[in-house]
């Protein structure tokens, strides 16, 4: 079969998903499906060897992160029914200063969505979002700018945030190594963020309108959790992680025996995020009825299940297209364009722009990148880390009128579409770009 062919194939399935998701408003999962079939079929993949195909690539990628993304959706639903998140956004406060809410939203929001999906944690901070604006008199575009860029720094760079962790396996990256250089590398983005949102949304005057103020949250609340039982279920996981990391590396700081073996158990993103989960439980009031627990976890679970939907289908077409010998076809044309890192930070940038779904972005490059690793001269450790954070940088860039979160922001803080357009979608270009210039830096100095 040609390379053109193959080529052409993928070209028209992505046009496909773009036009359902974004014209017909059809749901990702069922578009992702589609686009594993019609691929598999068109490139001659046997019946039998494409059905099975697309239910391993379903069944692999949920069995790698599913229990992840699970964890993290509880610990989010948790953090917001008990107050923890304000908690969260009052210690930010005190130690920033109340002239600098909006870099309270920014800090507050870059936590929250480590685990936490980008659009969930908008609607878990909305409320203190606006309490805030009221209380310091600034405009609530300012603050909502500083909100979506602050979740959108970690969302897209930061594992166990659901898109790193499938591009880390994806890619076979050191994940403990995707968290530290992806929090090194989002903190930038996180400061374009902010200071975009000073000087550009600034000129949009959005009054707060809260429907309940600081102190009123304070008191809906009742005895808010103390910041450090606050932090613990998000920065443990982290910790743990990371801590697995550095057992495997060639050097063996913890040596070949027990303390590896129980570092790289307790460090395993399930094993960690579970902890996280035995954390956030503890900080549900006593006081509350019998079966809160069950309740609010029942919640979480609910809410992740159109993430697990799409990430499964993102697994299937994934799977059908590393079946393809598509990397024979391109190999050869994107190294003798020498771009490096921004192979994937394009592609990955096309297909957020066109689909809406930073996700599913993350999971479609990563499996098409995937095969090109070593003729790309991309096989150490650090230049996988920095190919899964080009990744995520081309995923930020740019969130419009196709993509949920374009409109959970603008729809929570009451701004017209116009506005939402050089707000969100400015700001989000803005840390894609800043993004990939440190990635291409760090390239530089390490690769």
């Amino acid at each position: 079969m040609p390379g053109w062919y193959l080529f052409l194939a993928v070209i028209i399935a992505i046009v496909g998903m773009v036009l359902l998701i974004s014209k017909l408003n059809w749901h990702p999962f069922v578009v992702l499906l589609l686009a594993a079939y019609f691929v598999g079929i068109v490139c001659g993949i046997p019946v039998d060897d494409l059905i099975s195909t697309i239910t391993s690539g379903f069944g692999s990628i949920l069995g790698s992160i599913g229990i992840v993304i699970l964890a993290g959706t509880i610990i989010g639903t948790i953090l917001e029914k008990t107050g923890a998140a304000l908690t969260m956004a009052n210690a930010i406060l005190k130690v920033v200063g109340k002239k600098r809410a909006p870099l309270t939203m920014s800090l507050t929001g870059y936590v929250v969505s480590i685990p936490v999906f980008c659009d969930s944690g908008f609607v878990i901070l909305s409320p203190i979002n606006r309490a805030l604006a009221e209380k310091s008199g600034i405009s609530l575009a300012v603050m909502a700018t500083c909100l979506s860029s602050g979740l959108y720094a970690t969302h897209c760079l930061v594992p166990p945030t659901p898109g790193p962790i499938i591009m880390a396996g994806t890619l076979k990256a050191d994940l403990g190594l995707v968290i530290l250089v992806g929090l090194a590398v989002s903190i930038p983005v996180l400061l374009a963020g902010y200071f975009y949102a000073l000087k550009i949304s600034s000129r949009y005057d959005i009054p707060a309108n809260p429907e309940v103020t600081l102190d009123e949250l304070m008191d809906k609340y009742g005895k808010l959790p103390n910041a450090l039982r606050s932090f613990a279920p998000i920065l443990l996981p982290i910790i743990l992680i990371a801590f697995k990391s550095i057992a495997d590396f060639p050097s063996a700081p913890f040596g070949s025996g027990v303390a590896k073996s129980f570092f790289d158990f307790i460090g395993n993103p399930v094993t960690a995020l579970i902890l996280g989960i035995g954390l956030a439980v503890t900080l549900i009031p006593k006081a509350e009825p019998k079966g809160t627990s069950f309740k609010w976890m029942s919640e979480g679970i609910v809410s992740a299940a159109g993430i697990l939907a799409i990430t499964g289908a993102g697994g299937s077409l994934g799977q059908v297209l590393r079946a393809l010998p598509i990397a024979d076809v391109l190999s050869s044309s994107l190294i003798k364009m020498h771009a490096g890192l921004l192979i994937p930070f394009i592609i990955a940038a096309l297909l957020k722009t066109a689909m809406g779904a930073s996700t599913v972005s993350m999971i479609v490059t990563s499996a098409m990148i995937a095969p090109l690793m070593g003729d790309m001269g991309m096989t150490s450790e650090i230049a996988k880390v920095l190919t899964v954070l080009a990744i995520g940088a081309g995923s930020m860039t740019v969130s419009h009128a196709n993509d949920s979160y374009f409109w959970v922001v603008s729809q929570f803080s009451d701004m017209d579409t116009s506005t939402a357009y050089k707000t969100q979608t400015g700001v989000t270009l803005v840390e894609g770009v800043v993004a990939i210039i440190v990635i291409m830096i760090l390239g530089a100095i390490f690769i």
